[in-house]
């Protein structure tokens, strides 16, 4: 039977970290398709993140512009970070950037990291999708994905990375990379076991969340990845855990919510996913893993400490 969080009290503490939240996103201004649709409650979804056990939340960057709003929300509370680096459907901008070459816009990214290491978690969000070649084609992909190795090896942070149907040229650039960073994440997982133990074999761990928890395929993926090599993320406001995925049925917890167009302060809104989600997706992985929740929690918290180079 599930549960809202704080009904049933516990002695124990989950000690959580979202890898990789889109929290510039304008939903969490109140903003949808350009329509003020409530007030931005994002204070309240960080609010309501630490209640739940979120200890930190990473911001994702995904071109230098969204790097630097990222960067701005970071620094307002200790509890969030973020990257720098280019998405590869957005590796364009390498090009299209007006009054700017594709060296000086690599080097705006290093020195963005540069003067703001203590809240830098990672380069990124780097790497192919073969999935939206519409926006940005194979080629551009390719170039820019290994040129921001550049960064990683200058700064020495790890790689935020995106893989979507393009795993074989993925890891040949990895491979051929693997001196110029320390380690990295693979976030929203949805590839297949080998592909996962080969990331692995490489250095990587494997960022899980609710796109890769979809089909009973993903489960059987999630469910033999060793834990060590773990990380949970909510990919927020996308990559929600919706009844209909193979995975709803190993959620414990429910939190209430309402239609933007029914907003109240302190719930949620329906089917714009938040950090505080990310106890759904411990749930689900540990009933996969054959784990208790608070000993996976602390596991993949070791684990995401580890790559980020954090205090435990």
């Amino acid at each position: 039977m599930r549960r809202f969080l704080g009904i049933m009290a516990t002695s124990r503490k989950l000690r959580m970290i979202d890898i990789g939240a889109n929290l510039t996103d304008p939903v969490f201004q109140g903003m949808y398709r350009g329509k003020q649709a409530h007030p931005s409650d994002l204070e309240d979804v960080l609010a309501r993140a630490r209640e739940t056990g979120v200890e930190k939340i990473i911001i994702t960057g995904g071109t230098l512009k969204d790097s630097e709003g990222a960067l701005t929300m970071a620094k307002t509370t200790e509890q969030l970070y973020c990257t720098v680096g280019c998405h590869p459907t957005r590796c364009g901008e390498f090009e299209g950037t007006a009054g700017t070459s594709p060296e000086q816009y690599l080097e705006q990214l290093l020195t963005l990291v540069e003067e703001n290491k203590s809240k830098v978690a990672a380069i990124g969000e780097c790497g192919l999708d073969y999935d939206r070649l519409h926006f940005c084609d194979k080629p551009l992909q390719l170039k820019y994905f290994e040129k921001q190795f550049y960064l990683s090896e200058k700064t020495g942070l790890p790689l935020f990375l995106h893989c979507r149907n393009a795993f074989g040229d993925f890891i040949d650039i990895i491979e051929r990379n693997r001196t110029r960073f320390s380690g990295g994440v693979v976030h929203s997982f949805t590839g297949t076991l080998p592909e996962a133990m080969c990331a692995i074999e490489h250095g990587l761990y494997i960022g899980i969340n609710g796109c890769s928890l979809k089909t009973a395929e993903n489960l059987e993926v999630v469910r033999a990845i060793p834990a060590d090599k773990l990380m949970i993320e909510t990919d927020a406001p996308w990559c929600e855990m919706r009844p209909t995925h193979a995975s709803s049925k190993l959620i414990e917890t429910s939190f209430p919510s309402k239609k933007k167009e029914r907003w109240e302060r302190g719930v949620a809104v329906k089917s714009r996913n938040e950090p505080r989600n990310i106890l759904c997706v411990l749930e689900a992985v540990a009933k996969l893993q054959k784990m208790d929740k608070f000993e996976l929690a602390d596991q993949i918290y070791r684990n995401t400490c580890t790559l980020f180079k954090w205090a435990i």
